[in-house]
């Protein structure tokens, strides 16, 4: 039975590792990547010695650590509120509501961005600012604003999904700590504090624990599309994804976004390995492996 899953997972995820091979070759598509001439580490050298190593690092991780908080934080907090709600049908119409933008595109999410930043019709132009006496602001030109714009589009697309994931852990709780809880005399918040949260931390562990696995990775529609190529935001909006994309399209050299893309996996496979081993010398029994 394993055989079929076993022969994928080979085919799809471990022979196309052999391309790692072209961050280490100058590639000449007239002879193939396995004639090409190997340059060693030149790739990396080339990539480390231009400040964008820095800069897409820097995003990368920055970002991302602030997804894990608020991909973490706030899911937790609708996930029990979703299961405090009495009435369980107006529960799976909020639940309904929080999961739909994790099915939208982003080129979707990115126009109605659009829709409320666009600099002459815009919502927050033409309503809010006007509103306040404020001038309109261009906002694709306003990088001051986008650190804190892509986490908040990132929070309200993903919210839905990690909420349904902590809120079917906490329906699984055992309801006999919560009725001993309301016999001693317990506040929703007391048992919310000293029940729910004590035994979602396994699931939070781990969940986070995954997240930090993909810390080097962006995702690219969200850092791409939402931002439209704005050149003036790239030294906020520019991570690794986006940085090999723009390196293969407009240089066409295959062995500098290849060799940012190995440097982006190795450090996400160091990373999950350091934190779990963090995990395990704390509890080891809420350790991922």
């Amino acid at each position: 039975m394993m055989l079929p899953g076993a022969a994928f997972l080979i085919l799809n995820n471990y022979i196309p590792m052999l391309g790692v091979l072209i961050a280490f070759k100058s590639v000449n598509y007239e002879i193939g990547m396995l004639k090409s001439p190997w340059v060693g580490l030149d790739n990396f050298q080339y990539l480390f010695k231009t400040t964008d190593a820095w800069i897409i690092t820097r995003n990368t991780i920055l970002y991302n650590a602030a997804f894990i908080v608020l991909n973490l934080v706030v899911p937790v907090a609708f996930a029990i509120f979703l299961n405090e709600m009495r009435n369980k049908f107006f529960a799976k119409v909020h639940q309904t509501i929080l999961f739909l933008p994790y099915f939208l595109s982003m080129v979707v999410v990115s126009y109605l961005v659009y829709g409320f930043l666009h600099d002459t019709h815009g919502f927050v132009n033409t309503t809010v600012m006007k509103s306040f006496g404020l001038e309109p602001v261009q906002w694709y030109f306003q990088k001051e604003v986008w650190p804190y714009l892509l986490p908040l589009v990132n929070t309200w697309k993903n919210v839905g999904y990690y909420a349904v994931i902590y809120l079917a852990a906490v329906i699984g709780f055992d309801d006999e700590y919560y009725e001993a809880a309301t016999i001693d005399g317990a506040s929703k918040w007391q048992q919310i504090k000293s029940i729910t949260i004590p035994l979602l931390v396994p699931m939070m562990i781990i969940m986070t624990l995954l997240q930090i696995g993909r810390i080097f990775y962006a995702d690219f529609g969200l850092f791409f599309q939402v931002p439209r190529e704005s050149g003036p935001l790239f030294p906020v909006t520019n991570v690794i994804d986006t940085y090999v994309y723009r390196t293969f399209i407009a240089l066409g050299d295959v062995g500098l976004s290849s060799a940012a893309g190995l440097y982006q996996s190795i450090c996400g496979f160091i990373l999950v390995f350091v934190s779990n081993w963090v995990v395990r010398r704390i509890d080891k029994d809420k350790a991922l492996f």
